[in-house]
């Protein structure tokens, strides 16, 4: 694999050591070009074709799929993960005592929507591990890679967990699909949220969920527009009545999408199904090895290994400091919680990891 090439296409790294892709992804030009050409589109028909845009967005659907092994009926859009699980919270029906299980140290969108539902009487259950769920469980809320430290659960046991107590299981895939595979047949989350605009390295507002068939049958829309109705492409003849709402993910759209990202979103998806899932997979691992052991060398302590998110700490150093020290070398790192965390994806190469180690020798 000529990674040098790829790197290509992306030219924020003639300028940049990027070593923050959990932070934000740098995206292609393949994927601007895209964009571009929506746009260029929007001028040439005078957006007379929009219904036609609808069956390109179909076709991304499709890429997806192929992306996390599901079904193009499976996946829907939406502008964040924020959105994808307040639809899965606010869809269900709660009762006083109900629980919801999640880790600690998660990202606050778990923590947030969750605490949300106090009022109803329903409980959030933070725990160090998962290796059972309490009592009334009704759903469990984990992150594939954990944010701020690295730490990557055993999804696949906690689904498996999930569903012999009857709890809904809703994975936040964000800081891991595009850097590290996932496939719903095995995992089989009832719903799974991705933010790509991280290691997916796409435009900011596509997101795309998966909507497991048997939860579709039961979560409700959170948002209603003219394109809950099945019938929505008949624009010249839009019915009046109550909706009739489709089976697939789409019914959670609602309306018009971000049609400028997800073109985007889809070409990234393109590149990487292009590359290989499973040699990206194996080239981040290798840089975050590498870093892992650059880390270790300048006296730190790393969190966790098999991780491409690598936090640090050192018990002298201050990771908020050190990674303002860093930028203004212009090498791009972030501090969470204590922990200095660096996050190469692909794109990255041996020559941004020993500009790392340099810098730090220096310090």
């Amino acid at each position: 694999m000529n990674w040098e090439a790829i790197r290509a296409e992306f030219p924020a790294l003639e300028n940049w050591t990027w070593l923050n892709t959990a932070t934000f992804g740098q995206v292609p030009l393949r994927t601007r070009a895209a964009v571009d050409r929506h746009f260029a589109r929007r001028d040439e028909t005078a957006c007379a074709d929009f219904l036609t845009w609808f069956d390109d967005i179909d076709e991304i659907r499709a890429v997806i799929a192929r992306l996390i092994n599901c079904e193009t009926d499976d996946i829907a859009f939406a502008m964040n993960a924020a959105s994808a699980l307040s639809l899965f919270l606010g869809g269900m029906d709660w009762n006083e005592g109900d629980r919801i299980v999640t880790l600690r140290d998660e990202f606050p969108n778990q923590y947030y929507c969750a605490s949300s539902l106090a009022d109803r009487g329903v409980e959030l259950i933070k725990m160090n591990e998962i290796n059972s769920l309490p009592e009334r469980t009704r759903a469990v809320l984990v992150s594939t890679v954990n944010y701020s430290n690295g730490y990557r659960p055993d999804v696949a046991f906690i689904s498996h967990l999930a569903r012999r107590t009857g709890a809904l299981l809703y994975v936040d895939g964000t800081q891991s699909v595009g850097a590290l595979p996932f496939d719903t047949a095995v995992v089989k989350p009832h719903m799974l949220a991705v933010d790509g605009y991280k290691w997916l390295l796409c435009p900011n507002g596509a997101t795309f969920f998966y909507v497991s068939p048997e939860l579709r049958r039961t979560l409700r829309p959170s948002v209603m527009g003219w394109r809950s109705d099945k019938g929505w492409r008949s624009v010249d003849e839009l019915q009046h009545g109550a909706p009739q709402t489709q089976d697939a993910a789409e019914k959670y759209e609602g309306g018009m999408l971000n049609f400028p990202s997800i073109y985007g979103a889809g070409e990234s998806v393109r590149m990487m199904l292009e590359i290989g899932l499973d040699r990206i997979e194996q080239r981040v691992l290798e840089l975050a090895g590498m870093t892992a052991d650059i880390l270790r060398q300048s006296g730190a302590s790393v969190m966790h290994g098999n991780t491409h998110i690598v936090a640090a700490h050192w018990p002298d150093r201050d990771a908020s400091a050190l990674a303002k020290t860093l930028q203004a070398q212009r090498i791009i790192v972030a501090a969470r919680h204590g922990n200095l965390r660096v996050s190469p994806h692909f794109y990255n190469n041996e020559a941004d990891l020993s500009l790392l180690q340099s810098a730090l020798r220096g310090l």
